[in-house]
């Protein structure tokens, strides 16, 4: 079999098994190994002098270790059969993908707030968002949810898609190790300002194109007159060079407003607002958003596939 095939086979079958699935939190999965790596390395180095080069060193030695040991388990799958590697491969593929998982946990939200009240619906929401939620309305709560969905259709849906089509699953896990560490270490306070701020960068990098080919799919997916001019208008509108993106695509597709300031490790962030219809949000909002992200995943998976057989043609 022609290794575009087995690239195809791997990615459908990890797809397949991440709509299924999701991330059963019984599974050990990769990204928990990374943050333990991360951390380690970030209580022992984020300390005493050149915290910027230590952290810059971290940012591209970890990526670069999970790379090489994710090409040699797939040199070692190869090794043993097409079929093995094809399994590997889609097992990593299942790894790298959140589609099922994101769809879920901000449902887990929407359900406990519905449920249990807007404390209950606090605590579930930190456990999906870096801001402060103890004070959050009902309202904020359901536009932190449609924002992480949003943004979070780039970073852990699209973008590893899109590094897998490049590079295959080591790169796609390479991405989730950049990915992890921005989440971790890439923020401006005091604790992480210097030591993340390469992480930061770099994932910034890596996300340019992914985030606005999200918003590009979102709006493919939901079009409705003036969402291109309104996506153009509000997807700078972001502290994140990226993020701004796939939020005003879901802003612009619901109607709705996102941004606004928020409370991140104790310090008030203010952030522009995206979209103008600053309108109550409610549960029909967030099956609208599943549809798109759903809809969304598909098509990626298609274009991921189809990449490969092209660049075989052309060659």
């Amino acid at each position: 079999m022609d290794f575009v095939y087995v690239m195809i086979f791997s990615l459908v079958a990890g797809y397949v098994l991440d709509s299924l699935l999701g991330d059963p939190r019984w599974l050990p999965h990769p990204v928990v190994g990374f943050g333990y790596m991360i951390a380690w390395v970030e209580k022992h180095w984020n300390c005493g002098a050149y915290r910027q080069l230590k952290g810059a060193v971290i940012a591209l030695l970890y990526p670069a270790v999970v790379f090489v040991v994710a090409w040699t388990i797939g040199c070692g799958a190869g090794f043993a059969g097409m079929w093995c590697y094809i399994t590997v491969a889609a097992v990593f593929v299942f790894y790298g993908l959140a589609s099922r998982s994101l769809i879920q946990e901000g449902g887990e939200v929407i359900k406990t707030l519905k449920e249990q009240g807007i404390e209950a619906g606090r605590k579930r929401l930190s456990w999906i968002v870096g801001r402060d939620t103890s004070q959050l309305s009902v309202k904020e709560i359901y536009t932190a949810v449609l924002e992480t969905m949003a943004e979070n259709l780039s970073d852990g849906v699209v973008a590893p898609l899109f590094y897998y089509a490049l590079g295959g699953f080591p790169a796609m896990m390479a991405y989730k190790m950049v990915n992890t560490l921005d989440s971790m270490i890439g923020y401006k306070d005091e604790r992480y300002r210097q030591f993340g701020c390469w992480s930061a960068r770099l994932d910034d990098v890596l996300n340019y194109i992914p985030a606005r080919l999200t918003a590009l799919l979102m709006v493919g997916v939901a079009y409705r007159p003036g969402l291109v001019r309104f996506v153009l208008r509000y997807g700078r509108m972001h502290a994140s060079p990226n993020a701004g993106f796939p939020e005003a695509a879901m802003a612009g597709i619901l109607n709705c407003r996102f941004g606004g300031a928020h409370v991140y490790h104790g310090i008030l962030v203010g952030k522009p607002y995206i979209g103008d219809c600053d309108r109550e949000l409610t549960e029909k909002d967030y099956r609208k958003a599943v549809g798109v992200n759903r809809t969304v995943t598909a098509t990626m998976v298609v274009l991921t596939g189809l990449y490969p057989l092209l660049m075989n043609t052309i060659k």
